[in-house]
């Protein structure tokens, strides 16, 4: 499995960014895309995932805020992330998880996700 985040950058308080996760080498058929975030000094924290049946779960940080997809072809996993905040600033991170998304995905935490991308730095300034 491969991934490869782009999309981050800097942006104000309030804007809207958003990363995409180039994926490949895992089954169409069963799996869990998430995306994931670390700021400096704390744990990687999970903000949403999508299964092979387009069942997405968030957050409840982010779940007014960000959405995530996957293009048709899920080659491309996206994060669309509005009304950004500075504390949204972040390492943000995709991952892969081989069977379908967990119900309690966010308590569980990263453990199921054996496969993640390098990351792509988000600041948001205030």
């Amino acid at each position: 499995v491969h991934l490869r985040e782009s999309g981050g950058g800097s942006v104000q308080a309030g804007g809207s960014l958003r990363l995409s996760c180039a994926a490949s080498g895992y089954t169409r058929s069963r799996f869990c895309l998430g995306w994931w975030r670390q700021a400096p000094g704390k744990e990687r924290e999970g903000l949403a995932t999508i299964d092979m049946d387009g069942v997405t779960k968030y957050a409840d940080s982010v779940k007014d805020r960000f959405t995530i997809s996957i293009d048709s072809t899920m080659n491309t996993l996206f994060l669309q992330m509005d009304k950004l905040k500075p504390e949204d600033t972040a390492k943000y991170y995709c991952a892969h998880d081989a069977n379908k998304c967990l119900p309690n995905w966010y308590e569980i935490g990263l453990l199921p996700f054996s496969w993640w991308g390098p990351g792509t730095e988000v600041t948001v300034s205030s």
